[in-house]
């Protein structure tokens, strides 16, 4: 029998790969699968955050040129001649920053100058003046280049900006196969003036920005490089601490498996020998910094007790703690029976044997009185019946309900008329007529009303009012029972959902009641698939919360 375990070093080996190697490696699969996805958000945002910047530069550049042209022009309309207008666009030329050429053509010469630009690699910004007029303000590309990309000079991404007609304008990192790949790539439509990812490799995303003012292409393509540096990389570090991790607990566990089984063993010896009689036998353990304590005291106990005693007071302490339990149940089924049932058969039998009487005459005011009472006793004995045969259907989850469409403002009154309101509380029901139907079982819904208002009744402080709220949230039909009295301590509030609890002990009892009402209302909301909840405070003293379904029927009751 014992051949077909598996010994504690084996045991402790599958417990190490199961709760530490497995746990290890799926932990550094999803945190190295969460890196992945951080970086490559990281590369996404960062593209088009550089996307954005360049557009950003080209529109202050071409606003900041354009201005300048506009203060130009204001200012050559009102010089008095050709050559002071010469002279004063040569000044001007030189203090502009990187501005090759500066002159008025005609508006026939714009495509002859721009296609002498792109020969050239230049770029030219123009503004009308009047006439068929041109200002013209010449640069050199590379000289806009560096402007554009003097932020981003140690970035390794490669950015392009192309031209309305598809020519490479300005570049940054520039390679051949790379660019080549990134047009092929880009879509035949572009989206204007918002960044778009395009590329079919999530770990190298690539961005354009398409302008209508200049009409351009800004393309930032995510290099292999890049990509590598921020995820690769980092995705070695992550497998390589995780590593390191594994093998330093291997080293530790190991360590403290050896001195741990040696002692174990001597255990074992130990408690074969007390089984078979030997109880002057001694266990003798290896001691050392990796001894546990509980080891040395298990030594210590087992050289000082049979196996036959221990598994004897195990077995007496397990039925101890059952008999407590019966016992406390059969007292409290005792106290109820004894408090709620002696009274009304009292009753029952005292007006019983008083209308039996032949030596004595009783009027009919007497006599209905008499009856009266007794028919009260006898619903009172058969509610506290039916609420312990409930008891086992609620333990045992055998309830069963029947989904119907109930109207709440209806089944509140009757369940008023069926109350014992004998302090005549005022119950005020904050219900419009117009709530919606609920789902749940009629006649199980108006018991849980009927035992809430009851037990508010009782409860309530003098002079004081009952007061039902409902309110619909999130599909949901919320109902609020209050009553005013002392605030209940968290810790008995919590506890009146058991069986035969009640707020007044035995010895302080001012109350009738088995202390089932709350239990049996409890399983009542959850078998309708409802729930329930106490709340007590200063402001609203108890309040019991009801949660129910609304009916999937539209139509309102009227």
């Amino acid at each position: 029998m014992f051949g077909k375990h598996l010994k504690i070093v084996e045991q402790i080996a599958i417990v190490f790969i199961f709760a530490v190697i497995v746990p290890m490696t799926i932990s550094g699969f999803i945190i190295n699968n969460i890196n992945q996805q951080s970086m490559r958000y990281q590369l996404r945002e960062s593209a088009v955050l550089i996307a954005n910047m360049v557009s950003d530069e080209i529109d202050f550049f071409n606003k900041t040129t354009l201005s300048n042209l506009e203060q130009i022009i204001f200012t050559f309309e009102h010089l008095p001649n050709q050559k002071s207008k010469e002279q004063y666009l040569k000044s001007v030329k030189d203090q502009l920053d990187d501005c090759e050429e500066l002159k008025i053509i005609d508006e026939k010469d714009l495509d002859t100058l721009r296609q002498k630009d792109k020969e050239n690699k230049k770029a030219s910004v123009t503004l009308k003046i009047k006439d068929d007029k041109y200002l013209i303000a010449t640069f050199k590309l590379d000289a806009i280049k560096d402007e554009l990309f003097r932020s981003l000079a140690d970035d390794k991404r490669q950015i392009y900006v192309l031209t309305d007609d598809g020519d490479l304008l300005a570049e940054h990192n520039y390679t051949e196969d790379a660019y080549k790949k990134t047009i092929s790539l880009l879509p035949d439509k572009l989206k204007k003036d918002k960044p778009v990812i395009f590329g079919d490799i999530k770990n190298q995303p690539l961005v354009y920005v398409s302008k209508d003012d200049p009409k351009i292409t800004i393309i930032v393509n995510t290099t292999e490089k890049v990509t590598q540096k921020a995820i690769t990389n980092n995705s070695l570090k992550i497998i390589l601490s995780c590593l390191f991790a594994t093998f330093t607990i291997i080293f530790v566990v190991g360590l403290y498996t050896y001195y741990l089984y040696i002692n174990i063993r001597q255990l074992f010896k130990g408690i074969i020998a007390i089984s078979k009689g030997n109880y002057e036998r001694q266990i003798r353990l290896l001691t050392t910094a990796f001894t546990p304590h509980e080891i040395i005291f298990l030594a210590f106990e087992f050289n000082r007790m049979a196996t036959e005693i221990h598994k004897s007071y195990i077995q007496l302490k397990k039925n101890n703690i059952e008999l407590k339990q019966l016992n406390e149940f059969r007292s409290n089924l005792i106290d109820t029976v004894s408090h709620e049932l002696r009274t009304p058969l009292t009753s029952i039998q005292g007006y019983t044997s008083r209308l039996m009487r032949q030596d004595i005459t009783i009027d009919d005011e007497t006599r209905q009185k008499s009856l009266r009472i007794i028919k009260e006793q006898s619903e009172r004995l058969k509610r506290l019946i039916e609420d312990l045969l409930t008891i086992p259907d609620i333990e045992g989850m055998r309830i069963r309900t029947k989904v119907e469409q109930v109207y709440i403002p209806e089944l509140l009154e009757e369940s008023r008329i069926l109350i014992k309101n004998k302090n005549n509380k005022e119950i005020i029901f904050n219900v419009g007529e117009d709530f919606p139907l609920v789902e749940a079982d009629k006649d199980r819904l108006l018991q849980v009303f009927v035992n809430l208002l009851e037990n508010a009744a009782k409860y309530a402080t003098e002079d004081s009012k009952i007061t039902v709220d409902a309110y619909t949230q999130n599909n949901k039909a919320k109902i609020f029972v209050k009553n005013d009295c002392e605030v209940i301590p968290p810790k008995k509030l919590n506890k009146l959902f058991e069986k035969f609890m009640r707020l007044d002990d035995n010895t302080t009892r001012t109350t009738r009641g088995t202390g089932l009402g709350l239990f049996i209302v409890k399983g009542l909301i959850e078998a309708m698939n409802g729930e329930i909840s106490l709340h007590s405070d200063k402001n609203c003293g108890f309040c019991v919360e009801l949660t129910l379904n609304l009916s999937k029927i539209s139509e309102v009751v009227e």
